[in-house]
C-alpha cells in the first residue's frame, strides 16, 4: 500500500490522542497504523492548521471510493461519542480520516479484512477555521 501521502495534524490534537494512546494497556493493529501515520504527520500549532484539513471535532463529508454515496460525521474523541454522527478517532474510518486535505485519498485497513479508500469531499466544520484552538 502507498504511504506517500501526508497528513497534518495540530500539537494539541497530537498530544491528546498520544495521551489516550499512552493510557492503553495493547494497541491493537488498528491503533497501530494509527501511531504509525501519526509518526509521519507533519505537527503545526493550531493557529497554523490549514482550513481544508480535518481536524479533531472537525464535521467531514467523506466516501469510499467505489460507493457514490456521500456520509458525513464529526470526528470526535471516544469519550465524546454521543449520536450515529460522530465517529471516533480509534475507529478504522476516523483513523483514516484525521489529518486528510479535501480530496485527498487513503486506502485504510478495515476490520472485517481488506483495505477501502477514502476520499474526502468537503471539511464542513473545522474548529480551527472557526478560531477555536482549544476543542
Amino acid at each position: 500500500m502507498p504511504n506517500n501521502h501526508s497528513i497534518i495534524v495540530s500539537t494539541l490534537d497530537m498530544d491528546r490522542i498520544s495521551a489516550l494512546m499512552d493510557n492503553m494497556p495493547k494497541l491493537s493493529a488498528e491503533l497501530e497504523r494509527l501511531e504509525d501515520e501519526l509518526d509521519r504527520a507533519t505537527v503545526l500549532a493550531p493557529e497554523e492548521i490549514p482550513a481544508n484539513v480535518v481536524t479533531m471535532n472537525s464535521t467531514v463529508k467523506f466516501k469510499f471510493l467505489g460507493n457514490d454515496e456521500i456520509m458525513q460525521k464529526n470526528l470526535v474523541y471516544p469519550k465524546d461519542l454521543k449520536t450515529s454522527e460522530d465517529i471516533s478517532i480509534f475507529a478504522p474510518v476516523g483513523s483514516a480520516l484525521l489529518g486528510l486535505s479535501e480530496g485527498q485519498q487513503l486506502s485504510w485497513p478495515m476490520p472485517s479484512g481488506g483495505e477501502r479508500t477514502i476520499e474526502i469531499i468537503e471539511i464542513v466544520y473545522q474548529p480551527e477555521r472557526e478560531g477555536e484552538y482549544t476543542r
